[in-house]
């Protein structure tokens, strides 16, 4: 089966945002670092993680209410609390206890968490061919991806897809550098907003075709061990 591929630049947007691309054979990818680690579960489910709490979060962190960091804590919370779309479950681990205890109450406790690898710390915006691609998890078993969040600390919007192909994919750039990227592929995209970005670039429309996407590094995807 081919896939149209829809590749997000790697900049530590939510999940939805980014830019795309239809030629998988030179994908584009860009560097991106995580400076900010979990707490420990006792420290998170200390501080507050709600819409009715952004005052206290905003005070607590010494941010101005009108501020653009401000915007981004409240855009995060919101995304947390909207509703999952059907046939999915969702949660945004603000511990790393959390994530795992989401991930292997759906998915058992033999899991294996796999997330995109750049050889060269100083990889350059260039182009990537693709070596090899093989596959994650077994026919269409249901994956979790966490995606990272910006966010004071480390906040990871984690959800269930089925019907899903979770691959690794090796990739070699221009200067001969070499990427593990992590691929998401979706078979069915017929609940997803019309509007997502993906389908504007791609000039397609929800659930006609299967739509693929590299995972930044500091991304995880979570599969059954086979």
């Amino acid at each position: 089966m081919s896939y149209l591929v829809a590749h997000p630049i790697i900049t530590g947007k939510s999940p939805g945002s980014g830019s795309f691309s239809l030629r998988p054979e030179a994908v584009p990818i860009e560097k991106y670092s995580i400076n900010t680690q979990f707490p420990s579960r006792l420290v998170a489910d200390s501080i507050p993680f709600s819409s009715k709490s952004v005052p206290e979060i905003l005070n607590k962190y010494s941010m101005n209410p009108r501020s653009v960091e401000a915007d981004i804590i409240e855009e995060t919370i919101a995304e947390c609390e909207a509703p999952a779309m059907k046939g999915e479950d969702k949660k945004c681990a603000t511990s790393l206890e959390s994530m795992v205890d989401f991930t292997t109450s759906k998915l058992g406790k033999d899991v294996l968490a796999v997330s995109s690898e750049a050889h060269k710390t100083d990889a350059t915006f260039q182009n990537y061919g693709v070596v090899d691609v093989s596959k994650l998890n077994n026919n269409d078993k249901t994956i979790v991806s966490c995606h990272k969040q910006n966010y004071v600390y480390a906040v990871f919007y984690c959800r269930t897809t089925q019907n899903t192909d979770a691959c690794m994919v090796n990739l070699v750039g221009a200067d001969g550098a070499k990427v593990k990227a992590v691929v998401v592929c979706h078979k069915d995209t017929s609940e997803w907003n019309p509007k997502h970005l993906a389908f504007q670039l791609l000039k397609v429309k929800p659930g006609t075709v299967p739509i693929c996407h590299f995972l930044p590094e500091d991304h995880i995807v979570w599969v059954p061990k086979n």
